[in-house]
């Protein structure tokens, strides 16, 4: 009689399934060779996989077998993303796995390296976000510049921003443009975590999806699942808002427009490095501009074929998170454990997992850490080398 796995956590199955894009439990059933109704079975916790089906799970999910032994890394709040459509369900199952391993890694990095205390401010005090009025958004975003020291003009970059008030940042390319960001926080709920996408990236793109995830790590903390899900469109405008507000500052961005037009916006992306179609609907969030203006600067945005890419959209490198690259270095550096020893003992995803959310170089967990030794090449003399490094080899005569 075969004797199920002590331990098995039916949730991290789901996870692993989510994180290789394995949309039924059918699919990965065939390629494991099992009845479907199993693999139902184990998600549910109802029986618990054998030795030898938890080797198969590890071979055919790309994880070591101790990754269904351990908790999932999953806060109580709900995960910020921007659609819920049912088209996008495995995207977006894919992106909450991806989080919950990038919190999987900074957790277990911070028992090694200590990482930037939190610096978000309480900008809510006792009220709550639903009693937010756009005034108190745009208050919101000067008081967060103030409080960072960011002063009222363009940004700058705002991936070094948010890793220096403690977010941890991770990467990955989604396979749609239609997912952008999330936000979530660890399971203490005490650290923020942004997962922001690279497909088609940009710049100006990237930007604002750093401050819209941003924007709900400010307001959002204290949102329930049930009120994520029931309010959505309405924790979606909060966070463009206040994305907006911090951007492009209502105190100094406006007074820099002096004819709202799309090459006045061009010259304005140069220094502010926001998209034009962002610029257009700052300026209608501040009803600078009628709705009917704001309309047709649409339009032409859309029939100039900008809605793919715009002007400028490559002038500028889009910089990686370093955060958690650095720790990596910094403990294999300092000689605190090695590559293999973090592989065998610390984590469970494979390298190219890891390497992919840490903004490593790929192949960077096999390459060797360092020549302690080499051999000693023996001193040749300068006649040596002139002359007695070669044979001389006579062409054949014809």
């Amino acid at each position: 009689m075969r004797v199920g796995t002590p331990g098995f956590v039916p949730a991290r199955l789901t996870e692993a399934r989510a994180a290789r894009r394995i949309k039924t439990q059918k699919t990965l059933a065939e390629a494991l060779g099992v009845v479907s109704s199993t693999v139902s079975r184990w998600e549910k916790g109802e029986i618990t996989p054998d030795a030898d089906a938890l080797s198969a799970l590890s071979d055919t999910l790309g994880v070591r077998r101790e990754f269904f032994l351990r908790p999932v890394y999953q806060s109580a709040r709900p995960m910020f993303h921007r659609q819920l459509s049912n088209t996008l369900t495995g995207d977006i199952r894919y992106q909450q796995s991806q989080t919950s391993w990038l919190q999987e890694l900074s957790s277990i990095l911070q028992h090694y390296v200590e990482f930037p205390a939190v610096d978000i401010p309480d900008v809510l005090g006792t009220a709550s976000w639903k009693q937010l009025r756009e005034e108190d958004i745009e208050r919101i975003a000067l008081e967060l510049r103030r409080h960072w020291n960011v002063g009222e003009g363009p940004c700058g970059d705002i991936v070094p921003l948010l890793e220096r008030v403690g977010i941890v940042v991770g990467t990955i390319e989604m396979g749609t443009s239609r997912l952008d960001g999330l936000c979530s926080w660890s399971p203490d709920g005490e650290r923020p975590h942004i997962l922001l996408a690279t497909d088609k990236m940009s710049f100006p793109r990237r930007q604002m999806d750093g401050a819209h995830e941003l924007a709900h790590a400010v307001l959002h903390r204290n949102v329930t699942a049930r009120e994520f899900h029931e309010n959505l469109k309405e924790i979606e405008k909060q966070a463009f808002r206040l994305a907006s507000a911090f951007l492009m500052p209502s105190t100094t961005y406006p007074h820099e427009v002096r004819r709202p037009s799309l090459s006045t916006f061009l010259s304005l992306k140069e220094r502010w490095r926001v998209s034009i179609k962002a610029q257009i609907h700052r300026l209608a969030d501040l009803e600078i501009i009628p709705s009917d203006y704001v309309t047709d600067l649409y339009k032409l945005h859309s029939a100039k074929g900008w809605t793919r890419e715009e002007p400028l959209d490559r002038e500028w490198q889009v910089s990686e998170p370093r955060l958690i690259r650095d720790a990596f270095n910094l403990i294999i550096n300092s000689g605190v454990r090695t590559k293999g020893d973090l592989l065998a003992v610390e984590f469970t995803m494979s390298p190219e997992d890891i390497e992919r959310l840490a903004c490593l170089p790929s192949g960077w967990f096999i390459e060797r850490e360092g020549k302690l030794v080499q051999l000693k090449v023996p001193e040749v003399s300068h006649n040596e080398r002139s002359w007695g490094a070669g044979t001389v080899v006579p062409f054949p005569q014809r």
